[in-house]
C-alpha cells in the first residue's frame, strides 16, 4: 500500500468549480445587535478604499445612526418595487445588480424571504446567482437562521424562526464571527441601540436573556469553527498534504463483530461529548468477513446502529486487512483520536498473527490511540461442521487433482526433453506447476505442488532414478527452491486476489447505486417512485419491502413489492416511531425489536419523508452488517428522489397560489372599475331626475344598468365555465337570425358604429346552444367596438370551409400584438396594442372560448391580412352542421 498522500480528486473538483465563481463572506452573529451590518459596511468601505468596485445591493439599518453613516460614500443600488396583495414592497434589484456587475456586492440579511413575485423566494438564492456570475458577496446572518441549528435554538429560546439558510451555504463561505459579550449586548439593548424601547423591553424578557445569549454565542463560535475546519480539510486534500491538521478533534472508533463493540461505541460517545468533537464508527471489511455467521452479522449491525442512534457517523471500508483499512480511513478523515478495543488474546496467538493494537500505535503517528478492554472477551468461533472447516482451510479436492495433473504433464515433458536438456533446466520446468497452483488455488495447493514437484524431480531425474534417495546434497537446494517459490507466489497472488475482489465489490456497489439512481431519476410521479424504490431494494437484498408515509388520516402504504401486505399493530408503531424520530425501529434495531419488520427512515435535510420497511421471509434480521453501506446509499438516493418530487409539487403549488393571487388582484381591480363606473353614472342620473326627467337621463340609466347587468352576467358565466357547470341545449340555429339578434342587443353599446353583415341565408343551420352562442356574439361585438377605431365599421362574415363553417368578426384598429393571439383568451387578460384605455374585465374573450369549446366549436384570433385590424373567428366543424338543410338547398 502506498501511504504517501495524494490530492483528493473530489476536493480538486470542488476547488476547480469555485475558480469561476464569486466568493461569499458571511458575518455571523449570535443575535441581532452584535454589529454584523456595521462590520460588513466597514469592511466594504475598506475594500473600496483599496480600489475595489463596491456596490450596496441591500442594507437594513433598522434606524441605527452609526450604521446609516457608513453607507455614505458607497454606491447604493435602488431597490426594485414588487406588487404584493395591493401593496408595493421594496426588494433587492437582482437584475440591476447583475447588470451593474460590481466586484463586490454588499447584501444584508442572507436569510430574508423575498416578496411573492420575486424571481427567487429566498435572498440566499439571489446571492447564489450573484456568485455564479462571478460577483463577490458580503452578507450577514444570525446563528438561529442556520437550518441544522433551528431546532436546537428553538429548544432553549422557545422561538422558532421561519427564515432559514441551508448549511451548504455556510460551508462554502468564509466566516467572520462578529461577537460581543452578552452583558454588553444587553446594555446596548437597554440603550435603544438595537430595538425601539417597547420592543427592547419585550426582548429582554424573552429572547435576550443572558443564558440564551451565552448559548447562542457558543453555537455561533462552534459552527464557525466547524465550517473553517471543513474548508481547511478540503484545502489540504486538494493539495495532497499529509498530517492530521488537528485544528479541532476528530474521533474514529474501530468496531468489529466481537462482543463488547457496543461498549466501545458508548465510550467513544462520552469522549466525543467531552471534547465536543464529531466522531465516526468504522468497520473494516476484510476477506474474512465473508465467513461471518448470522450472530457475527447481528452483533456488528447492532454496534453500527447504536453509533447512528448516538449521533455518530458510520463508515464501512473494504481493505485487505484491518490495520491498512483503519490507517487509510484515519488518514483520509484527518482523525486526531482513534479508539480501539483490546481482546484477550493468548501470547502464542499474538506471536503468530501479531497485535492490531501494537501495529496501530506504531504506524499512526500524530494520532492519539485510546485502547479500551473488550468487555465481552473473545468471540466464539462460528458453529460450522468439520467438513466445512476442512474445505474452507485446504480448498476443494479438485485443486489438488489438477495440481497432480500439471506435475505429471511437466514430468512427461521433462522426460521427453531430458536428452537435450541438462538436469538444472529440467528443475526449472517444475516451477510452472508450482506457480500455476499457487496463483490459481492458493497457498496450500502451491505448497502441495512444491512437494509433489520435488518428489517427482527426485524420483524421475535425480540419480539414482526410481528412488527418493538424493546422492548429491546440492540437489536438495532445488527442492527447497520449489517450496519457497510456491510460498512467495501464493502470498503475492492471494494479495492480488484480495485487491481484485475489493475492486470488484466496489465496482458492483457503484454500478448498483448508479443503476438505482438512473431508474429513480426517470420517474416523475410519486406512486411510481415509491413502487420503484420497493422493487429495487427488495430485488437487491431479497427482502419484502414496503414504503410508508404520513397521510392525512395516519400512516399510508405508498409502495410495496409484496401485494396484499398488511402491517400489524407492532409494525405500525415501529413505522410511526421511525417517522417521528428519524431513527431506525423494529427488528434488528434498538427500538421496538418485537416487530417482524425493520423500518429505516428516508431523510432529506431535517425532514423525514418516509420510512422503508424491510423483512425476510424466514423471519431473520433483514440486513446484514456487510450490506448496510449499500442499503444506506440506496436510502440516501431514495430520499433525494422523494425530496425532488416534493419540491416539484411545492413549486407547482406556489405557482397555483401565485396565479390565484394574480386572478384575485385582477378581479378586484376589474370589479372596482366596472362596478364603480356604471353605478356612478346611475347615481348621477338619479340625482338629476329630482330636477325633472329628460330622455337623455333615462337612456343613461338604462344603458349603464344594462352594462352592469352584462358585467354581472359575465362573472356568473365565467364561474360556470371554470366549474364545468354549463348545461347545453343544442338546437339547429340560423346564423343570420343569431347575428341579427346580437347586433340588436349591442346597438346601444356600439353607438353609431356601422356594422356590415355578410352572412348568407343559404348557409346550413348549426347545431348549438342559442343562448350561449348569443353571449359569444355579444362579447365579440363588444370587444370589436372597444378596440376598433371610433367610426370605423365592424364586419361580420360567415362562409363555408372544406371541413365546416366559420364566422368571423373583423374590426379596424391597432390589431393584436404579435405572439399574443392565444393569450388574449386567458382570464382577465386585456388586449394590448390599443392607443386607448377601454374598460372591460378581461372576461369576455375567456367566456367566448369556454362557451365555444363547450358547444364543440373553436375560436381563434389573428390580425387581418391587410394589417388594418383584428379578426376573431368561430369555427364550427362539419359534425355541427345540419345535413337536411344542405340536401334541400341542393
Amino acid at each position: 500500500m502506498n501511504d504517501s498522500p495524494r490530492p483528493d480528486p473530489d476536493a480538486l473538483l470542488r476547488a476547480a468549480a469555485q475558480e469561476s465563481r464569486g466568493k461569499l463572506k458571511i458575518f455571523l452573529g449570535a443575535a441581532p445587535g452584535v454589529g454584523k451590518t456595521y462590520e460588513m459596511l466597514s469592511e466594504g468601505r475598506a475594500r473600496q478604499a483599496a480600489g475595489v468596485d463596491v456596490v450596496v445591493g441591500v442594507v437594513e439599518t433598522h434606524g441605527r445612526k452609526e450604521t446609516a453613516a457608513l453607507i455614505a460614500g458607497l454606491e447604493v443600488l435602488p431597490r426594485a418595487p414588487v406588487d404584493y396583495e395591493g401593496r408595493v414592497l421594496q426588494e433587492m434589484d437582482l437584475d440591476g445588480l447583475l447588470a451593474r456587475a460590481p466586484a463586490l456586492a454588499l447584501v444584508d440579511e442572507l436569510a430574508h424571504s423575498n416578496a411573492a413575485g420575486s424571481r427567487h423566494p429566498k435572498r440566499y438564492q439571489d446571492v447564489e446567482e450573484l456568485l455564479a456570475a462571478g460577483i463577490d458577496v458580503y452578507s450577514t446572518l444570525n446563528i438561529q437562521h442556520v437550518e441544522s441549528l433551528n431546532d436546537v435554538v428553538a429548544s432553549f429560546t422557545r422561538v422558532r424562526v421561519r427564515e432559514t439558510v441551508p448549511d451548504s451555504i455556510i460551508e462554502m463561505a468564509d466566516i467572520e464571527v462578529v461577537d460581543i459579550p452578552p452583558d454588553e449586548l444587553i446594555e446596548r439593548l437597554r440603550d435603544g441601540k438595537v430595538y425601539v424601547p417597547e420592543e427592547a423591553t419585550r426582548a429582554l424578557q424573552h429572547f435576550f436573556s443572558k443564558s440564551n445569549l451565552s448559548a447562542l454565542r457558543e453555537l455561533a463560535l462552534r459552527r464557525a469553527a466547524q465550517a473553517v475546519d471543513q474548508q481547511m480539510l478540503d484545502h489540504v486534500r486538494a493539495l495532497g498534504q499529509g498530517g492530521t491538521w488537528a485544528a479541532s478533534e476528530r474521533i474514529v472508533v474501530a468496531v468489529s463483530e466481537q462482543p463488547g463493540a457496543d461498549g466501545l461505541v458508548r465510550a467513544t460517545k462520552r469522549i466525543a461529548d467531552a471534547m465536543r468533537a464529531p466522531w465516526t464508527a468504522l468497520y473494516v471489511e476484510t476477506p474474512r468477513s465473508a465467513s461471518f455467521g448470522e450472530d457475527a452479522h447481528r452483533s456488528l449491525a447492532a454496534a453500527l446502529n447504536l453509533a447512528m442512534q448516538l449521533g455518530g457517523d458510520v463508515a464501512t471500508v473494504p481493505a485487505a486487512d484491518v490495520v491498512s483499512g483503519i490507517k487509510s480511513f484515519v488518514t483520509d478523515a484527518r482523525a486526531t483520536q482513534l479508539v480501539v478495543g483490546k481482546s484477550n488474546r493468548s501470547r502464542l496467538f499474538e506471536l503468530r498473527h501479531g497485535s492490531v493494537v501494537d501495529q496501530l500505535v506504531r504506524e499512526t503517528p500524530g494520532v492519539a490511540v485510546h485502547v479500551l478492554p473488550m468487555e465481552g472477551g473473545v468471540a466464539p468461533a462460528p458453529r460450522t461442521s468439520r467438513k466445512r472447516v476442512a474445505a474452507g482451510s485446504w480448498g476443494p479436492p479438485a485443486a489438488y487433482v489438477w495440481t497432480l495433473v500439471m506435475v505429471a504433464v511437466v514430468t512427461a515433458l521433462g522426460s521427453t526433453l531430458f536428452h537435450i536438456l541438462d538436469l538444472g533446466n529440467v528443475s526449472l520446468l517444475y516451477l510452472l506447476p508450482v506457480m500455476a497452483a499457487a496463483s490459481v488455488f492458493g497457498l496450500r495447493a502451491g505448497l502441495f505442488a512444491g512437494v509433489a514437484s520435488s518428489l517427482a524431480y527426485n524420483f524421475f531425474f535425480l540419480p539414482p532414478t526410481g528412488t527418493l534417495t538424493v546422492n548429491n546434497p546440492e540437489n536438495i537446494i532445488s527442492i527447497f527452491v520449489l517450496i519457497g517459490v510456491a510460498t512467495v507466489t501464493s502470498q503475492l497472488t492471494a494479495r492480488v486476489r484480495v485487491q481484485a475482489d475489493l475492486a470488484a465489490a466496489s465496482a458492483r456497489t457503484n454500478a448498483t447505486l448508479a443503476g438505482f439512481l438512473r431508474r429513480l431519476t426517470s420517474l416523475g410521479e410519486a406512486d411510481g417512485l415509491a413502487q420503484a424504490i420497493c422493487e429495487e431494494v427488495g430485488r437487491l437484498f431479497a427482502l419484502r419491502t414496503v414504503l410508508v408515509t404520513q397521510g392525512p388520516g395516519g400512516l399510508e402504504i405508498t409502495g410495496t413489492n409484496s401485494p396484499g401486505v398488511r402491517l400489524e399493530t407492532m409494525e405500525l408503531a415501529s413505522a410511526q416511531w421511525a417517522l417521528d424520530h428519524g431513527q431506525p425501529a423494529g427488528r434488528g434495531s434498538g427500538t421496538l425489536t418485537a416487530s417482524d419488520w425493520l423500518f429505516r427512515p428516508l431523510v432529506a435535510g431535517e425532514r423525514t419523508l418516509a420510512v422503508l420497511g424491510l423483512a425476510r421471509d424466514d423471519g431473520g434480521d433483514p440486513v446484514r452488517s456487510d450490506q448496510l453501506p449499500l442499503l444506506m446509499g440506496l436510502l440516501d438516493q431514495s430520499a433525494v428522489a422523494l425530496e425532488r418530487l416534493r419540491l416539484g409539487e411545492e413549486m407547482r403549488d406556489i405557482e397555483t397560489v401565485r396565479e390565484r393571487d394574480r386572478l384575485r388582484a385582477a378581479l378586484l381591480s376589474s370589479v372596482g372599475h366596472d362596478l364603480r363606473t356604471p353605478l356612478t353614472a346611475i347615481v348621477g342620473a338619479a340625482e338629476a331626475l329630482e330636477n325633472g326627467a329628460t330622455p337623455e337621463l333615462v337612456a343613461t340609466i338604462r344603458g349603464e344598468a344594462e352594462r352592469l347587468r352584462r358585467f354581472v352576467a359575465n362573472l356568473l358565466d365565467m364561474a360556470r365555465v371554470e366549474a364545468g357547470a354549463l348545461q347545453l341545449a343544442l338546437d339547429p340555429t340560423d346564423l343570420t337570425d343569431a347575428v341579427a339578434a346580437a347586433v340588436q342587443d349591442t346597438r346601444q353599446v356600439l353607438g353609431d358604429r356601422p356594422i356590415t353583415l355578410d352572412v348568407s341565408p343559404a348557409l346550413p343551420l348549426v347545431r348549438l346552444d342559442p343562448r350561449l352562442f348569443h353571449h359569444c356574439l355579444i362579447n365579440l361585438l363588444d370587444n370589436a367596438g372597444r378596440y376598433g377605431k371610433p367610426g370605423t365599421p365592424i364586419l361580420v362574415k360567415a362562409e363555408r370551409e372544406a371541413d365546416g363553417l366559420k364566422l368571423s368578426i373583423l374590426d379596424e384598429g391597432p390589431g393584436l400584438r404579435p405572439g399574443s393571439e392565444a393569450a388574449v383568451f386567458d382570464t382577465f387578460r386585456r388586449i394590448e396594442g390599443s392607443d386607448r384605455t377601454p374598460g372591460g374585465t378581461g372576461l369576455g374573450l375567456a367566456i367566448v372560448k369556454g362557451f365555444a369549446e363547450a358547444m364543440g366549436a373553436s375560436v381563434g384570433a389573428a390580425n387581418r391580412a391587410d394589417g388594418s385590424g383584428a379578426c376573431f373567428t368561430l369555427r364550427f366543424p362539419d359534425a355541427m352542421l345540419v345535413r337536411a338543410m344542405e340536401e334541400s338547398e341542393a
